[in-house]
């Protein structure tokens, strides 16, 4: 457990990220590695239908991660104001929540995979492969939950590095898995998606072992968890809000996904493998604004509001950087890296040009994401939601359809940038509003109270 409350800011945001950023990067990298087996092995109709597969994921397991999301808020603003009784009962409450909603996801989404695939008009030949895939990988939803709800109540006491180490096993396991279903049992797209339940029901098993034998007041007992109404509520209150965005980006990435489908499989399995890169890229810049979430939350429940704003300057700072960094090594290494995934020319030409135009901007998206997620650990996490849903569908959305039919493909990807600039502006015009600072529970008990 973490006391964020006291101490040199800088150093704490940076010891704190790093192992989620490690760990983010090994969740990346295997996923990296399942398309480079399928893209390499299987060829660029398998790579396309995997593709398509991962923004239908994303859709359907947004919001519950959104309400994980805001019940890690909850946490660690019980535990900056050192209240642990609630801290375990929010920790309780997240558990039984994610487990569940993993089943149940995992039943209603097989069912409709191939309509979902039709309804994104995903090319006739590719959807066999992509439901296949698809239906498969959603069985694993409730390891998958699980381990999400361990990982967040462990970054919401301050303990980001405990999951890394789970997460480490995961991705070894996975990469091994996937030569030993593909390459020797010969399971095709199955494989890989098999690779990665197996794996990720190891990760929460073996989370779940620790927290029982580490003695920790967070031990999870499966058959003794406690469901609090009132801070499933909070969770809820908090939570939602980001769920919601989450759940509008997700479909957001499947409506572009959609206007992708539109210019064929080079075109698809280029933007597919692309996208393994840029959302390796984007890691750092998420996982400082995940990390600046947990200590804001912590400072906002401790009242040490000039902690926050130090903090939001040098994520800012770091995040900053890291940006810098990236941006050269894809611009000049581009094409070298996307032959990880495939040998086609066509699909090198068409995620190179995606990666080039898009990762100019990363200092763009690396400040909206920080701001935001200073926002969001204050409690003020209604405004992120506005502010993305309207970068996204009232800008992003449109600018690529618009944009397509002038440049072609190459104008979806100049929607990217475009949405980021706005989503910036309205983020950082509300921090300087600063409304967000009477969001937090304290805030609104206090006000309840003096009413």
């Amino acid at each position: 457990m973490k006391d964020f409350t006291t101490g040199p800011v800088g150093r704490q945001i940076i010891l704190f990220s790093l192992p989620i950023i490690l760990g983010n990067f090994v969740m990346q990298l295997y996923q990296i590695v399942d398309s480079a087996v399928v893209g390499r092995y299987l060829g660029k109709e398998a790579l396309a239908a995997v593709g398509a597969s991962t923004p239908v994921v994303f859709a359907v397991v947004a919001l519950v991660i959104g309400v994980g999301t805001g019940a890690s808020v909850v946490l660690s603003q019980y535990y900056g104001a050192k209240q642990y009784d609630k801290v375990r009962l929010t920790s309780d409450t997240l558990h039984i929540f994610l487990v569940v909603a993993g089943v149940v996801i995992a039943l209603v989404g097989i069912f409709f995979s191939d309509g979902i695939f039709r309804l994104i008009e995903l090319p006739e030949p590719l959807i066999p492969l992509a439901s296949q895939y698809l239906r498969i990988y959603l069985c694993g939803m409730f390891p998958f939950f699980g381990f999400n709800a361990i990982a967040a109540i462990l970054r919401g006491i301050g303990d980001s590095k405990t999951p890394l180490y789970f997460l480490l096993v995961s991705a070894i396991l996975n990469v091994g898995l996937d030569f030993l279903f593909i390459l020797a049992f010969k399971w095709g797209v199955a494989g890989t998606a098999w690779a990665t339940v197996v794996s990720q029901a190891v990760a929460y098993f073996s989370a779940l072992w620790y927290m029982n034998r580490s003695g920790s007041v967070l031990r999870i007992d499966l058959l003794k968890l406690k469901f609090d109404r009132k801070i499933f509520r909070q969770c809820i209150n908090y939570g939602l809000p980001t769920g919601v965005q989450q759940s509008f980006v997700a479909f957001g990435m499947v409506a572009l996904m959609g206007i992708v489908n539109g210019w064929g499989t080079d075109v698809i399995a280029g933007y597919s493998a692309a996208i393994r890169v840029d959302n390796l890229a984007v890691i750092p810049s998420m996982n400082f604004a995940m990390a600046l979430t947990s200590f804001t939350g912590q400072n906002v429940g401790a009242g040490r509001m000039d902690r926050v704003h130090k903090g939001l300057k040098m994520t800012m700072l770091f995040s900053s950087l890291t940006c810098v960094v990236i941006t050269a090594v894809i611009v000049l290494f581009g094409p070298s890296i996307l032959r990880i995934f495939t040998t086609d020319p066509g699909v090198i030409r068409v995620g190179t040009e995606y990666l080039v135009i898009v990762s100019l901007f990363y200092l763009i998206f690396s400040a909206m994401f920080v701001i935001n997620g200073m926002l969001r650990g204050a409690g003020a996490v209604i405004f992120p939601m506005f502010s993305t849903l309207v970068s996204l569908w009232a800008v992003r959305i449109p600018a690529a359809m618009w944009l397509s039919r002038l440049i072609g493909e190459r104008g979806i990807w100049w929607s990217v940038p475009v949405g980021w600039s706005v989503g910036l502006a309205i983020a950082y015009g509300y921090y300087k509003s600063g409304k967000w600072e009477n969001h937090s529970i304290f805030a609104k008990n206090k006000k309840k109270q003096e009413a």
